[in-house]
């Protein structure tokens, strides 16, 4: 009688334990599209195209932009954040777009990026308001 119940004791501990949660699991977030560079002497450079349209989705940006050349797969786009943050509530952050494009065309075309904003969050707030020059209106980062 006293094994039955140490047995059976036994068997509820176990089954106790079994279905604890794991709390050991880690969310991953894979970045999106090209790094954002931070660097304040770079975004003084300014380019000749047009921002279309600004799309913020989890922890992207996508960019759609036109501008003058031969072929747009040839363009290159880089963000690149001022390094400066307004303390402000949200916090404020400065972006450019700089298009690299060697092509001297009169053709018209429009090109789509996205990049990756986790690097611009701001330690203790889940929010930034983000001023892309060329573009009118702020977009709310949340995060």
């Amino acid at each position: 009688m006293k094994n039955t119940k140490f047995i059976v004791c036994v068997l509820m501990c176990v089954l106790l334990l079994n279905m604890q949660c794991d709390t050991d699991e880690t969310v991953s977030s894979e970045p999106c599209g090209l790094d954002i560079s931070i660097d304040h002497s770079a975004y003084t450079e300014s380019d000749s195209y047009a921002i279309n349209e600004v799309l913020v989705e989890n922890d992207c940006i996508t960019l759609t932009i036109s501008g003058s050349g031969c072929d747009s797969a040839n363009w290159v786009m880089t963000l690149i954040d001022s390094g400066t943050i307004a303390e402000s509530l949200p916090p404020q952050r400065y972006l450019k777009l700089h298009l690299y494009n060697n092509e001297v065309c009169l053709a018209f075309f429009n090109k789509q990026e996205q990049f990756d904003l986790t690097p611009l969050k701001v330690e203790g707030v889940n929010e930034v308001l983000l001023h892309i020059e060329g573009f009118s209106e702020p977009i709310l980062y949340t995060y």
